[in-house]
């Protein structure tokens, strides 16, 4: 039989008022910082129910687009309106886990082997990476490439090809990751005091300090919204 005819997927409706919502900022010409209307008013000139428009806010919170304030309103926390498909975060909450395992296990490693086999070139690309992320961190930005520059200059001073290889295989899941983490609000700024931290222990040929600050990190990484979202609620 021709699996062709598949089972029509369910929308669900509160996709339906993201999409609406998007629609809306982009015809109002709101940016970031900009507040919705409430979410009693939302669902009046949408014509759902509450409980609809409540799931629609948590879906873009967990994406960090919006963030409700108690007793202030809804408001957007980036410039685009860029909100992913429900399956897409649903399909990446569901590998998200096995990701962290492995940078744990893999990075923690590599800091250890950095700080006992740095080179003063690794250092100085390590330091220029600190740079990048602390000028994306004070310019309000998610610093997503001084993130990745810094953990790019652990895995070249562990001097370690095989484990380098490695790393290189999982580099999406990876950014998948680290775009999950640096979207949580005041996560960038927690992250670059994270690597600070890695930093000092494999300036100081801490292997310990630097395996245990990295581990500290992934676990920081880890706690995400997505983790704890259900997309059925």
């Amino acid at each position: 039989m021709s699996d062709t005819l598949k089972p029509v997927g369910r929308t669900r409706l509160y996709e339906q008022v993201i999409d609406r919502l998007g629609e809306h900022v982009a015809g109002a010409g709101l940016s970031k910082g900009s507040r919705l209307p409430t979410e009693r008013e939302l669902a009046a000139r949408l014509g759902v129910s509450r409980a609809s428009i409540a799931q629609a806010i948590v879906a873009l919170e967990v994406q960090g687009i919006v963030e409700t304030r108690h007793g202030g309103g809804i408001y957007l926390l980036r410039a685009r309106f860029d909100a992913e498909p429900v399956p897409d975060l649903m399909a990446r909450q569901k590998r998200l886990p096995e990701v962290l395992d492995a940078r744990d296990a893999l990075e923690t490693k590599l800091a250890a082997l950095a700080a006992a086999r740095r080179s003063d070139d690794d250092l100085a690309a390590i330091d220029a990476a600190l740079e990048l992320m602390h000028a994306q961190v004070n310019a309000g930005e998610p610093a997503m490439e001084g993130d990745r520059q810094f953990h790019a200059a652990i895995v070249a001073a562990a001097h370690s090809q095989l484990l380098a290889d490695f790393y290189a295989e999982i580099r999406v899941p990876i950014a998948e990751s680290r775009l999950e983490s640096l979207r949580q609000p005041g996560r960038p700024r927690q992250s670059f005091a994270d690597h600070e931290r890695i930093a000092a222990a494999i300036r100081a040929g801490d292997e310990a300090a630097a395996a245990r600050a990295m581990h500290e990190h992934v676990d920081h990484v880890s706690r995400v919204r997505l983790l704890t979202w259900n997309p059925e609620d």
